[in-house]
């Protein structure tokens, strides 16, 4: 409560402040947020602009870079194999695509098994051509294939397989947009049992996550917003904006007694204050992204920004104005027997009671817990999935794809030597020419060598599934032994090996080279974060070997589940042998910032009881009954909506889904509602004493941050 004698409209801290200016002023504030809306929609539909293209890390990012200098681009390669093999059916491909001019460079070969054969074609056209010219190449195979009934014909090349990716993602967003908001409405009307109050929250959630799609349509003009972002953005933005709400909320209905507008500036003083420094944590958090060096994700980190600074904002802003505005009505459209519960959870409260008891006894059994959740993580690969391997083989391209890889390894996922002249002009001359028939000679399957204006480009398939160790091997040879033996010794030549395998490689090495900058750096901006919310050193070291805990024991089960490939079958793919590879850098840097969310709203609650004199053991007792109800809560709703991703197609949503549900639900209940107040317990009045000193010293500062 304010100190007595207090104006309720007193200026104070920024939060109080803002707050207030908004019970002051709730139209402008309402309007205000809603015409924020409206100016990214009209900024991100009618700025104009060009989206920006990324750029492959590496050596595969200097030949693509190269690639993207020429007047023509590189032409695109379909593949059809037939099986079982058939010298009738592929004689009649081979001609039947002659003359529909729309493939040249037919080429055909027969597998080691000589169980099926591969007609291989290049696409014809330019531009707006190579859309027809497939389209009239797929016509051709399946007239064929009408001719020959017995033999199945499967296409999969450069663009059909990639088109069925692009659709794929495309479902994916689709489902996870109609799926999401489902799950949340649900879990806020078994929270609040009020309609009204279930509706505020995914309404501000999604005006935000709105508005932030308009302004990611004008970064795109800088940085590269792919589709991925869009989706994560989506469920990043629906999760905190949600949960912000939430916490603001709860507190106001726990202060109800004080009146409308009291109740508000009360949950602004506290839950408000969690909320900023929460939103902060993430935000900082987020930025270590920025030192891969990466620029896919870039975009990924200006949308979690942008959205997760949006939600804040509406949070201190425009949802106090609306529940001035509403008032008592925000109960309206009440559900029987639905959020009637007490703002104390006897459940946690008993939890906290005995753990608090033998806080050595419990600390020991969780840390074990998490431990041996973390032990499959030793054995991690990064790894990421071929295209044939993301998407499930129900798609018939990617059946198709799989086939082709199965039949021939590495094919589908060639290396590209990109060859050029360092000093200008063309580089085809004769001498290149023996160069590289020295370096095919070298490979064990068939290259193709494709002039690309200036540059020359050769396929050479990698064998194995195109991206496994066998792959890898494979390119390090390509790389360090038959390139600089061959073409190297040309003068004036350049030579880079791009391709899906070398950029997957490129990129996860990067990652790897990065990854002490980016989690040092977060580590270090959490720590001073914490340090000057709490005043206290103990209680960011505290909150950092959590928040480690967690993330090993995540990264554990990611991958237990899809390198181990347990659970495949529930969740309904195939594994791979690896984990994706951006994704433990990316887990751990949200995760880190989300469970703040958490870890601050308990910390705050205990720190409460702990300035009115209330015993330490008993501070942790209250406040974490007081607060994990809540917490719990917030947790369901990012766990269910994390969990759309599980029932999306592509693997890669399956782990990012799998890992950030398991990492927030573990530690919304092991970590914060056992470990923290045992680990608080372990500590007793050493962990506050700083911050009490303080207190005592400035006393019109109680209740900044509770």
């Amino acid at each position: 409560m304010l100190p007595a004698g207090t104006p309720a409209h007193r200026r104070g801290p920024v939060v109080e402040a803002v707050t207030n200016w908004s019970l002051r002023h709730r139209a402008a504030a309402i309007l205000g947020w809603l015409a924020l809306v409206a100016l990214a929609w009209a900024v991100g539909t009618f700025a104009p602009g060009t989206d920006a293209r990324s750029s492959p890390a590496g050596d595969a990012g200097t030949g693509q870079a190269v690639l993207d200098r020429q007047h023509t681009r590189e032409p695109f390669w379909e593949n059809v194999l037939v099986q079982p093999l058939s010298r009738a059916a592929a004689a009649d491909l081979v001609t039947t695509l002659t003359t529909s001019g729309a493939a040249a460079d037919i080429r055909s070969q027969v597998s080691a098994d000589s169980r099926s054969e591969l007609v291989t074609f290049r696409i014809t056209g330019t531009g707006t051509e190579i859309r027809s010219s497939l389209a009239t190449a797929t016509a051709a195979v399946d007239a064929v294939a009408g001719r020959h009934p017995d033999v199945r014909l499967a296409q999969a090349g450069d663009l059909t397989v990639s088109g069925a990716v692009d659709k794929s993602i495309k479902e994916d967003i689709g489902r996870s947009e109609a799926r999401s908001l489902p799950i949340t409405v649900l879990i806020l009307l078994v929270v609040f049992g009020s309609l009204v109050a279930a509706a505020v929250p995914v309404l501000l959630a999604g005006t935000a996550v709105f508005a932030t799609f308009g302004f990611l349509s004008v970064v795109d003009n800088w940085i590269p917003v792919n589709s991925a972002t869009s989706a994560i953005t989506l469920l990043i933005g629906m999760a905190v904006g949600v949960d912000y709400s939430l916490f603001f909320l709860r507190r106001v209905r726990e202060e109800r007694a004080h009146g409308v507008d009291e109740s508000i500036r009360i949950a602004a003083r506290t839950s408000g204050h969690v909320i900023v420094v929460s939103g902060l944590t993430v935000l900082l958090c987020v930025t270590g992204l920025l030192f891969t060096g990466l620029d896919n994700l870039q975009g990924l980190t200006a949308g979690t920004i942008i959205v997760v600074a949006l939600a804040v904002l509406a949070a201190v802003t425009v949802l106090p104005a609306t529940l001035s505005l509403l008032g008592s009505r925000v109960d309206r459209g009440r559900i029987p027997w639905l959020g009637r519960r007490s703002t104390r959870s006897r459940f946690w409260a008993a939890v906290a009671t005995v753990v608090t008891r033998r806080p050595a006894l419990w600390s020991g059994l969780a840390t074990a817990l998490l431990v041996l959740l973390t032990l499959p993580a030793l054995g991690m690969r990064l790894q990421d999935p071929a295209p044939a391997e993301s998407l499930p083989r129900s798609i018939p391209v990617i059946d198709a794809a799989v086939r082709v890889q199965e039949a021939f390894p590495g094919l589908t996922m060639p290396a590209h030597v990109v060859l050029w002249n360092t000093r200008g002009g063309p580089v085809d001359t004769p001498a290149l020419r023996r160069a590289i028939g020295e370096l095919t000679a070298a490979v064990p399957r068939p290259a193709v060598v494709v002039p690309v204006d200036q540059a020359l480009v050769v396929r050479i398939p990698l064998g194995g599934t195109g991206n496994d160790e066998a792959a890898s091997r494979t390119l390090t040879t390509l790389r360090e032994t038959l390139l600089p033996q061959t073409v190297g010794r040309i003068d004036g030549v350049g030579y880079a090996v791009a391709g899906r395998t070398a950029e997957a490689h490129d990129f996860t090495t990067q990652v790897l080279a990065r990854a002490p900058y980016t989690f040092g750096s977060i580590l270090l901006l959490a720590f001073v974060l914490l340090l000057v919310v709490f005043r206290s050193v103990a209680v960011p070291v505290v909150s950092i070997l959590l928040n480690l805990l967690s993330a090993g024991a995540a990264y554990g089960v990611l991958t237990l589940v899809f390198q181990g490939g347990f659970l495949a079958p529930l969740l309904g793919f195939t594994p791979y042998g690896g984990v994706l590879g951006w994704l433990p850098m990316f887990l751990f840097v949200l995760l880190f910032g989300l469970s703040t969310d958490y870890h601050v709203f308990i910390l705050s609650r205990i720190r409460e009881r702990r300035r009115r004199g209330v015993p330490a053991r008993q501070a942790i007792i209250e406040g974490t009954a007081s607060s994990s109800g809540v917490v719990t809560s917030a947790a369901l709703i990012m766990t269910g909506v994390f969990s759309v991703f599980l029932s999306l197609a592509a693997i890669e949503y399956k782990m990012l889904g799998l890992g950030m549900a398991f990492a927030i639900l573990l530690d919304a209940t092991v970590v914060r509602g056992v470990l923290l107040p045992a680990a608080l317990a372990l500590f007793g009045d050493r962990l506050w004493r700083q911050d009490t000193v303080e207190t005592l010293k400035a006393p019109s500062r109680t209740l900044r941050l509770s």
